[in-house]
Order: structure tokens, then C-alpha cells, then sequence
């Protein structure tokens, strides 16, 4: 299965994840490791007074080239993926991939590794994993039963 992994640059549990879904045998998209080189897009390339920026500034600054780029590097992998990993703790990006995911009728596995506040609506997701080995065995389950 081809998966896309949501999640974010704070996250730690980011690469064993990434490596787990490997070891499975899963092709994995890492935005960290984007497929045009570098290590990934940093709002501070853009602007090193990135956080200071106005709302009008924010919305302009989504029109700059490595935004752009980075933008179709991502968009590609999701349409190219079967399926999603979201992994906590992650943000609104990582939460607005997984929703694309799911209102496309593709699969969302929610990789929940340590305690995070309760979310109703997880309940749109395919499943809700607790441990890397419920992660796997989740994904595994969904290929059967296609």
C-alpha cells in the first residue's frame, strides 16, 4: 500500500513510524524527504519573520515558489496514495491532509501514541490505533479486505 504519513515536524514518533511502514513492505511519502530534494519546506526559507506575518502577509506568502513547490509535492503524493497515517500529535495541516484523505474516500488510519486530548470526530477515520503493532495490523486488515 502506498501511504501518505500526516503529521508533524515536532513529532518524534514521526521517523519510527515512517520506517515501521517501510519495514512492512508499504511505500511512504515523507514530507521530510520530499521528492524534489532538500529536507522538506520551512515557512522560515520564505521569511525569517515568518511568525510576525499578517494575515495578508500569511495568504501572499502561500504564493511563494518554494510554497508552491512544496504544495505540489504534497497534493501529488495524496492523490497518489491509497491511504493516510495521521499520527499524533500533529496540526492543522497534518489534520486538513487527513480530512482530504477521508472526503476521497480513502482510508485514514489514526496513530494515537501517547495521551491527547479526545476528538469526536476521529470517528470519520478508519480506525483508531493505539500501538504501531494495531497501526500495521489495521492496514493490513483494510488491503484484505479489498
Amino acid at each position: 500500500m502506498k501511504i501518505y504519513v500526516a503529521s508533524s515536524w515536532r513529532n518524534t514518533y514521526y521517523p519510527d513510524v515512517v520506517k515501521a511502514l517501510r519495514d512492512a513492505g508499504h511505500e511512504v511519502y515523507d514530507f521530510r524527504n520530499p521528492p524534489t530534494g532538500g529536507n522538506g519546506f520551512h515557512w522560515y526559507d520564505v521569511d525569517e519573520r515568518w511568525m510576525e506575518w499578517s494575515p495578508e502577509e500569511y495568504r501572499d506568502h502561500l504564493s511563494h515558489p518554494l510554497a508552491e513547490r512544496q504544495f505540489a509535492n504534497d497534493i501529488e503524493a495524496m492523490r497518489s496514495c491509497q491511504g493516510c497515517v495521521l499520527l499524533l500529535p500533529c496540526g492543522r495541516s497534518a489534520h486538513t491532509e487527513a480530512g482530504w484523505f477521508a472526503g476521497n474516500g480513502k482510508p485514514v488510519f489514526l496513530y494515537i501514541p501517547e495521551r491527547q486530548e479526545p476528538e469526536l470526530m476521529y470517528k470519520l477515520f478508519h480506525s483508531v490505533c493505539c500501538s504501531i503493532d494495531e497501526l500495521l495490523l489495521a492496514i493490513r486488515q483494510w488491503e484484505e479486505d479489498r
